[in-house]
């Protein structure tokens, strides 16, 4: 990810920021320019979501991609959102530990470095409640 592109979505991703739409009353996570239900009809605003959600499903990694070999086994799962949202992240637990429908709150952690002596960047992973 370059580096301006990381400074433009840094507020949605460290706060939980989407968007809900006053029309159709549906929220989106990551934020969108424009309800895909009601296009032009519809009037976006900004909403920070609470982050409590459950797990709908995850999967165990114990081959990691490059620069998250040291953080084997980790979960990577799929949350939804108390107020509909569905998005993916890491969740920090016991890979043991892990069942459907667990429910999970969001925590502010490290998720990776763009090279050895670049910027370290945080964001939101979830723990069990």
């Amino acid at each position: 990810m370059s580096v301006p592109r990381f400074w433009r979505k840094q507020v949605a991703r460290y706060n939980l920021i989407g968007t809900h739409c006053t029309n159709c009353k549906t929220y989106y996570y990551p934020p969108r320019n424009m309800c895909p239900k009601c296009r032009r009809d519809g009037k976006l605003e900004n909403f920070k979501f609470s982050g409590k959600g459950e797990i709908l499903t995850y999967t165990v990694i114990h081959t990691a991609a490059e620069g998250f070999e040291k953080q084997t086994p980790y979960v990577l799962g799929i949350v939804k959102l108390e107020e509909g949202p569905s998005l993916t992240s890491q969740i920090v637990a016991d890979p043991e530990d892990m069942k459907i429908g667990m429910k999970v709150r969001p925590v502010f952690r490290k998720l990776g470095e763009s090279s050895e002596k670049g910027m370290i960047y945080y964001g939101t992973k979830f723990v069990p409640e």
